[in-house]
């Protein structure tokens, strides 16, 4: 048993990895040609393609009708069917929803999200999807989101703007969006800001923890199951690092769930009606998930740092995402800049000497119309969440014809539906937020299937709006109090992750556009 338990591990991967190398490096094939070699499958044009993935994957596709099956190492078992065909995604997340759950591979990669509402199905995805419809919904739940972005925008964003504009400093626009993102979403959901969105940027581990989660879970992905649990077994690689990051996230939520457990009982203990009355109609979501999810398991504690992080790792990553693409985007159109800052000026009239006052009303940003419609366009080209898991419970044929079996892979491309013609016409691969405006001046719907940058069907994203909102407010302030452009020669390539940050973030100058000094 011991001599199996080493060659599955440790002999079997490295003689795969030798024949590996040899197809590797004697053969040479055109380029986008995929051979299907003996033992090996697909596997070294893969890895001849890691360092672009998604344009790789988006140019099979595109060869393939929109459907592509990936043969990989007989004995790797990384077999998977990649499609970006609307039909099937709409087939798969929504038409035959129960037949495709997240499947049991997908538990073993993410399995630092526990019982998350991400990776999980049935009873405990029901649960927590109709706890956070509850919360979502409250009457006071959306003005509470714009209250504490807004005032994070004002408090530390703007400041420190402020500061590198002034002194001609240079700064990752990536990594600001994230620090506004991690504060914002622990504010909110943890009642706890982190305050890693200050003028020094200083080093916060639970802030760039998820970075490197996300990097690690990447590579599961490529990787034999054997080879990465090896290496989480001797801690090596990017599973030492994923490690390491586990352990600073779990102790950073167990602490903010420790100290709101005192402050409840402090405030208890008080017994003031006048501190309730206060307090009953402003949402305190960490309060809610602990009552929610107190008897949920034999371990309600890990239970809720599960929910707690699958927010926060949902929360942080998807809008900062999608803010550092949109404004590269915006640097290389000048013309959307200029009509969103007319938009600005037409829709919310700012008076001269109040231009540095922030926009943070939702009743105003629901005017920036053609705001929403650019920034729609950058999700549509670049979703934060790129590609999508599904394992199908039974035998299945696909809307494309294509045939699936019992707990086989499924990988929904997200990213190369944006860049096929035959869903958004020839013009698919330019920027163009004008595809988002209806006749009457309105934003355009589109179906999810066809723009899934918020998910499809029962798992389509409950913070769709909120999202919007606070795009639009971070966008907004940042385009009509500053020019930003990318510094010279700063290459932009995806990162090697399951989040489709930039590689090398966002390197930018910033220069004030109003006289206003003082916020």
């Amino acid at each position: 048993m011991a001599i199996y338990v080493v060659f599955q591990l440790l002999i079997l991967p490295l003689s795969v990895t030798i024949l590996f190398l040899y197809y590797l490096f004697s053969h040479k094939s055109r380029n986008n040609q995929v051979t299907n070699w003996p033992v090996l499958g697909m596997a070294p044009a893969l890895v001849k393609n890691y360092h672009k993935i998604h344009e790789f994957a988006t140019q099979l596709l595109k060869e393939s009708n929109g459907t592509f099956k990936f043969e990989g190492p007989s004995v790797a078992n990384l077999d998977f069917l990649v499609t970006s065909d609307p039909a099937n995604i709409h087939y798969i997340l929504s038409k035959n929803f129960n037949n495709y759950p997240k499947g049991p591979e997908f538990h073993k990669i993410f399995d630092i999200l526990g019982n998350g509402i991400q990776n999980v199905d049935d009873y405990f995805w029901e649960i927590q999807r109709k706890t956070n419809v509850s919360l979502f919904n409250h009457a006071n739940f959306h003005k509470l989101s714009v209250e504490t972005l807004g005032a994070k925008v004002e408090k530390g964003l703007i400041p420190l703007l402020d500061h590198v504009s002034e002194h001609g400093i240079e700064v990752d626009l990536q990594d600001v969006f994230q620090r506004l993102a991690f504060d914002n979403i622990c504010t909110l959901v943890l009642d706890h800001d982190p305050q890693s969105l200050s003028r020094d940027l200083p080093h916060v581990p639970a802030e760039k923890a998820s970075t490197i989660i996300e990097v690690a879970l990447y590579h599961r992905h490529l990787l034999p199951e054997s080879l990465w649990r090896l290496q989480s077994l001797i801690g090596f690689g990017k599973e030492k690092r994923l490690s390491r990051a586990w352990k600073i996230i779990d102790e950073f939520i167990y602490k903010c769930i420790s100290l709101k457990r005192q402050d409840s009982l402090n405030r208890s203990s008080e017994n003031s009606s006048v501190v309730k009355s206060q307090e009953e109609d402003k949402p305190d979501l960490l309060e809610t998930y602990m009552e929610s999810y107190k008897v949920m398991t034999s371990n309600p504690d890990k239970f809720l740092r599960d929910v707690l992080f699958s927010l926060l790792f949902a929360g942080q990553d998807s809008t900062s995402t999608a803010l550092s693409w949109f404004f590269w985007l915006v640097t290389k159109n000048p013309s959307v800049e200029s009509k969103i800052q007319q938009e600005i000026q037409t829709a919310l009239n700012p008076k001269q000497d109040d231009s540095c006052i922030p926009f943070n009303k939702k009743e105003d940003l629901r005017k920036l119309v053609y705001l929403q419609a650019a920034l729609s366009e950058a999700l549509r080209l670049f979703p934060p969440v790129a590609l999508e898991h599904k394992a199908p419970l039974q035998p299945d044929i696909l809307p494309s014809g294509h045939r699936v079996d019992k707990d086989s892979k499924i990988v929904l491309s997200f990213y190369s539906v944006a860049r096929m013609e035959n869903v958004w016409g020839k013009d698919c691969l330019e920027f163009k937020p004008e595809r988002w405006i209806t006749e009457k001046g309105g934003i355009k719907h589109e179906a999810s299937y066809k723009f899934p940058a918020f998910n499809a069907g029962p798992r389509s994203c409950l913070g769709k709006e909120m999202a919007f909102t606070q795009m639009k407010m971070v966008a907004a302030n940042i385009i009509h109090n500053y020019k930003v452009e990318v510094v010279y020669g700063h290459h932009i390539v995806p990162r090697d992750s399951i989040i489709l940050q930039m590689k090398y973030g966002l390197k930018v100058r910033m220069a004030k556009r109003s006289s206003c000094s003082t916020w």
